[in-house]
């Protein structure tokens, strides 16, 4: 029996609390959450990512696989890869030019926040969420004079600070410096755990399915093909007409989910099957769904062509919900996808392999204890 939404209210660990700040919009009513989510929207939404940010994506990503010519193989961590390339993203299209100290100094303080976030939730020195404390002052401190000093001098601004300036004129605005600091850090921290865990794992998954593998080269050899120019940039047309690059992206998501539990804060006693949740008592909920054996045929399987001729772009239905749902429902769902794919693109048109002691494990957010490291080698004609 499903716990009814109009009597939860959204919730959080101790620990999630200490990292994003009890004022965080992350944590705050619905109303906000939605006037939230429509701001960032306008930012990572399909409007935006197809007319500027799928370019930027792109010769990102690139980066990782250019070779001297004397070099015919070379290697990196996919996980620490997709996390520097995001924060890199981040910062030119979130807050615009920046000091090149200024880059390294936020930099480092983000390593901070890539370790476990359902930790000891006691803010005492030594402990994870002391840390997590720590770096959030020195972030938001950083962060404030920055988008302070743009907000005066109106140069150098990047895409979303541009947005959200502009929403800051309005009459009547709920939005100031410190809801927009509050805003660009969740951001931040959100965008650099989710999507590099869920690359990393996806990966994973299609090394140790060789069919996968060569299925995914075929089709990336073709988009190079019929573009013509191997240097021209990606556009957003070979982007949706990856078929199956999107069922692979699908099924991976179906395996580990974006957001794989949901916090959620009964207000009044609640039955959930056999039990009953107090109200006031943090509930997590797990979508088991994506392994119902009555939803997908073999669900412990891993097999994109179980997506063949079904919506391939839709992240939301009853048995689907790896962004996700409700108030929840992660924003830059297609923000991921594009990072993924693009990412994809670029290492199908190698030989590659991962390393043999890569391991996934889940401990809410995706962990690789042995790194996630691949080689790419060019192919020899």
């Amino acid at each position: 029996m499903e716990m009814a939404k109009s009597s939860t209210q959204l919730g959080a660990t101790e620990s999630l609390r200490r990292l994003f700040g009890e004022n965080s919009d992350f944590l705050q009513r619905k109303e906000i959450h939605k006037y939230v989510r429509n701001l960032t929207s306008r930012f990572v939404g399909p409007e935006n990512l197809k007319t500027r940010l799928i370019q930027d994506i792109d010769a990102l990503s690139r980066n990782y696989f250019e070779m001297d010519d004397k070099v015919i193989s070379s290697s990196f961590d996919i996980k620490e890869a997709a996390t520097k390339m995001v924060v890199d993203l981040i910062v030119k299209k979130v807050i615009g030019e920046m000091e090149s100290e200024a880059v390294k100094e936020l930099g480092l303080c983000w390593t901070a926040f890539r370790t476990n976030w359902f930790s000891f939730s006691y803010n005492v020195p030594g402990t994870t969420v002391y840390r997590f404390v720590k770096a959030r002052r020195k972030v938001t401190k950083l962060l404030k004079g920055l988008i302070q000093e743009k907000n005066t001098s109106k140069e150098g601004l990047g895409d979303f600070l541009d947005i959200l300036f502009d929403e800051m004129k309005k009459d009547g605005a709920a939005l100031d410096i410190d809801r927009a600091v509050n805003l660009i850090f969740t951001f931040f921290i959100l965008s650099q755990e989710t999507t590099p865990g869920i690359l990393a794992a996806t990966v994973k998954l299609v090394a140790d399915h060789p069919n996968v593998m060569e299925e995914l080269k075929r089709e990336h050899e073709t988009v190079v093909e019929n573009r013509g120019d191997n240097r021209a940039g990606l556009t957003w047309e070979e982007y949706k007409s990856m078929t199956f690059t999107h069922m692979v992206i699908k099924e991976t998501l179906r395996f580990t989910s974006a957001q794989p539990t949901v916090h959620r804060i009964p207000t009044e006693d609640a039955q959930v099957g056999a039990y009953t949740v107090p109200a006031g008592w943090l509930f997590f909920g797990i979508p088991l769904v994506h392994f119902d054996e009555e939803k997908y045929e073999d669900p412990l399987k891993f097999n994109p062509w179980r997506w063949k001729g079904k919506d391939l772009h839709g992240t939301l239905s009853k048995d689907y919900i790896p962004f996700g749902a409700g108030a929840t429902l992660c924003v830059g769902s297609e923000f991921a996808k594009c990072i993924i794919a693009v990412f994809l693109h670029h290492l199908s048109r190698f030989r590659w392999s991962l390393d043999p002691k890569t391991r996934v494990l889940r401990r809410y957010m995706l962990m690789f204890p042995a790194g996630c490291k691949v080689e790419i080698a060019k192919e020899l004609k």
